[in-house]
């Protein structure tokens, strides 16, 4: 064997190595640039009985029974002794993209993805991004993270600072610039169907759609016939607007200081339009049952109004709008709250098409958690129904339910 480590051979070595570590068939190595040392060396090895050219290709079945002959090895055993041990990058690419498929898997079987299917085009848009530095376990330590963060929204009027304490252990994970905040952001323009935000106020202005605020002001929610014992703000607010048969508008400050007791109802109707939350309040006066309104896309104080009231042993039945956006919302709700969708079902989107007049096309269509086929049917129709249009049956149901 140390005949063979010569330098004038470590060209012919080198490449066999190259070509053998590949992982494929190999029956031919090409050999080169060639010095005149490296072209005596390589003849005389071969048994050529002229020198090669600049560049020479050898056979690698033909080395192989020369290297037998002559050292009783084959070239696979040489050139591991005199290279290093073989390598095989079909098998290492193989696995890799084995890791990365199963990474991809793992992101769109998520919980929080599956939980509102809108986030399968971010999670198509990560995938498409490719990995991080190139390492799938570094990719999806910080996909993991961007999830942690994305199951606590919509907050509840959270700090940005707190948020990220709370989902990552560090206040300023989710600081401007970071890559958990880029991976947020982008699932926030996803869930929102908004432009990709490009400067401080635009992605602040998301932040706060999405809960995460100081100001226990601005956020709003509008609640109808909850009578909740107690003497926090939200309680007499509720209890006075109750009796009065009039909506209450509870700002975040006062939601947050509503205590909600044993005792709550059972049932509560939580609608997206208010203009549903008021025929009802018209129509039941001081009579009206437990309602809540998220006024669309449902703020900070709409969530935690609504958490609260589950917390509380309360069963939140929801109901929007047969439109894209609108089965949107339902799953943000259902996914953040726990409401369970009430008459939004194919049957109900089909009998409400049948009974009324065409609407508006529906936009864009993403699954509906509850019902896996609503979304082909709305695609088909392509006509939106609107909350208002069936809110009156939606009330003689609620009332009759409610001995009314």
């Amino acid at each position: 064997m140390a005949t063979l480590d010569t330098p004038a051979l470590a060209p012919l070595w080198s490449a066999v190595h190259e070509r053998l570590s590949s992982g494929r068939p190999v029956r031919r190595v090409r050999v080169g640039p060639l010095n005149d040392e490296h072209r005596a060396a390589l003849a005389d090895l071969l048994g050529m009985d002229r020198l090669p050219g600049e560049f020479l290709s050898v056979s690698v079945p033909a080395l192989d029974e020369i290297l037998r002959e002559s050292v009783g090895a084959g070239v696979r055993d040489v050139v591991s002794e005199l290279v290093g041990p073989l390598g095989d990058r079909a098998a290492e690419r193989r696995l890799a993209e084995a890791e990365r498929a199963q990474l991809w898997a793992w992101l769109a079987r998520h919980e929080v993805v599956t939980a509102q299917p809108v986030l399968a085009d971010w999670a198509a848009s990560v995938r498409r991004s490719g990995l991080i530095g190139g390492s799938v376990p570094r990719t999806r330590h910080e996909i993991e993270r961007a999830l942690r963060v994305l199951a606590r929204l919509p907050a509840s009027g959270t700090p940005l600072p707190v948020l990220a304490e709370e989902t990552l252990a560090d206040p300023h994970a989710l600081d401007d610039g970071t890559r958990c905040a880029t991976l947020v952001m982008r699932a926030l323009t996803a869930i929102y169907e908004v432009a990709a935000p490009v400067d401080m106020p635009a992605r602040r202005a998301l932040w706060e759609r999405a809960g995460v605020t100081d100001d226990e002001l601005s956020p709003v929610v509008l609640a109808a016939g909850l009578r909740p014992a107690g003497d926090g703000v939200g309680n007499r607010v509720l209890r006075v607007c109750a009796r009065a048969g009039q909506a209450a508008a509870l700002t975040l400050s006062q939601v947050r200081a509503t205590v909600l007791p044993g005792g709550m109802p059972d049932e509560v109707w939580v609608f997206e339009n208010p203009s549903v939350l008021a025929l009802a309040v018209g129509r039941f006066g001081v009579r009206c049952p437990p309602m809540v309104c998220t006024s669309g896309w449902p703020n900070s104080a709409a969530v935690l109004l609504l958490r609260q009231l589950a917390a509380a042993g309360c069963r939140l039945r929801y109901h929007g709008d047969f439109d894209g956006e609108g089965i949107r919302i339902a799953a943000n709700v259902g996914a953040r709250t726990g409401a369970v969708p009430w008459r939004m079902s194919s049957a109900d989107y089909l009998d409400a098409l049948a009974a009324a007049p065409p609407g508006n096309p529906v936009g864009r269509v993403t699954q509906a958690p509850w019902d896996w086929e609503l979304a082909a049917h709305m695609r088909c129709r392509d006509l939106t129904v609107s909350e208002e249009r069936v809110a009156n049956g939606l009330l003689d149901e609620i009332a009759g339910e409610c001995g009314m």
